[in-house]
């Protein structure tokens, strides 16, 4: 009996419809994933998108070499949350606490009387010297290895004050996407940070998949002693380089060796590195966080001692080109225990 063409075209189409479930099911079909779920659709997403396929598509004029595709990331403000303390400043302070029953003295000495009593402020009034006696007296003094068992002890316990969430969490997941992505498409990540170099490095592998020999920051002077019959490492109470402003670029020719050609800040204190970048031939991408955010974030710029940036900063960004990420618009997401939530009204 002859199937009329009707039921005939039917069958077949029943048949494409059939594989063409099958190669979803079996993940044959060439469906590209988004490689930033994080980040909403719109003009900052596409640039880094456009970025990238021009800097590794063979035969673009922009094509780079793998070699010379470097990528470098402020850390505090960039990747994780720096309000209303940086990060390694709860640290420092939670360690006063933990060692000032060896130290009575403390109690009527500053900056750790004030630091004893609550007093942030008062602790911090004494500027660069308070804080250089604050890290020297709960830092230093120990082998690195120490050291790391330290800082890996308190992000397995403390939670951030707002948040109540290990600090490990308080990254931001657009940008652990964007870590991601260009290392799937040849890049080599280092974060070039002002903050401690040794107090990054336990932990910077684990969260954001950037290995400790490409943490770039601001150091102390160690030096090579022996226990026994044992070599260690130990921290001294000197200051070596801080990794800040101007010190940014010096510290990527002297760790990386390489411009980058891709970098990402948040604030003044990342002008000069992404300057450095512009400065390079050839094709170049430049991004600025801007935390505008207060609902699921924190909303500051110019008005912050942490992670100020400035009006001026934001113009030269603006005025040369570079990607100004809004946090409240481009962001999906801002932590990753936020998942699901959206995004507060403009």
């Amino acid at each position: 009996m002859r199937t009329s063409v009707p039921v005939r075209r039917f069958q077949a189409a029943w048949c494409l419809a059939l594989y063409a479930l099958f190669l979803l099911l079996t993940g044959c079909a060439s469906v590209k994933p988004d490689p930033l779920p994080s980040w909403n659709e719109g003009s900052t997403k596409q640039s880094i998108i456009g970025f990238v396929a021009k800097v590794t598509t063979p035969g673009s004029p922009d094509f780079v070499p793998v070699p010379e595709r470097i990528a470098t990331f402020d850390n505090d403000g960039t990747l994780w949350a720096e309000q209303p303390l940086y990060s390694q400043a709860f640290f420092i302070l939670d360690r006063v606490k933990v060692l000032a029953p060896q130290h009575p003295e403390w109690r009527t000495q500053e900056p750790f009387a004030s630091v004893l009593k609550g007093d942030v402020r008062g602790a911090m009034a004494g500027g660069e010297k308070s804080i250089l006696a604050l890290v020297g007296a709960t830092s230093t003094g120990m082998s690195t290895a120490e050291f790391d068992a330290l800082v890996l002890d308190w992000l397995a316990t403390a939670k951030h004050p707002r948040f109540n969430q290990p600090y490990s969490s308080m990254v931001y997941q657009p940008m652990i996407e964007l870590l991601t992505y260009l290392r799937a498409n040849g890049f080599k990540t280092f974060i070039v940070s002002g903050g401690g170099m040794a107090f990054m490095r336990p932990w910077t592998e684990k969260v954001y998949g950037v290995p400790p020999e490409q943490v770039v920051g601001s150091s102390g002077k160690t030096q090579y002693e022996m226990r026994g019959s044992a070599p260690v490492i130990m921290r001294l109470a000197e200051l070596n380089f801080i990794d800040d402003g101007p010190g940014k670029p010096v510290a990527i020719n002297t760790h990386i060796g390489r411009r980058p050609i891709f970098a990402f800040g948040n604030s003044d204190g990342d002008l000069q590195m992404l300057q450095w970048t512009a400065a390079g031939t050839g094709a170049r991408f430049m991004g600025i966080v801007h935390h505008t955010d207060a609902a699921r974030e924190w909303a500051y710029d110019s008005n912050s001692s942490v992670g100020k940036l400035s009006a001026s900063t934001l113009d030269i960004a603006r005025t040369k080109g570079w990607t100004v990420v809004d946090m409240k618009r481009d962001w999906a997401v801002v932590f990753p225990f936020q998942a699901g939530q959206a995004a507060s009204p403009r």
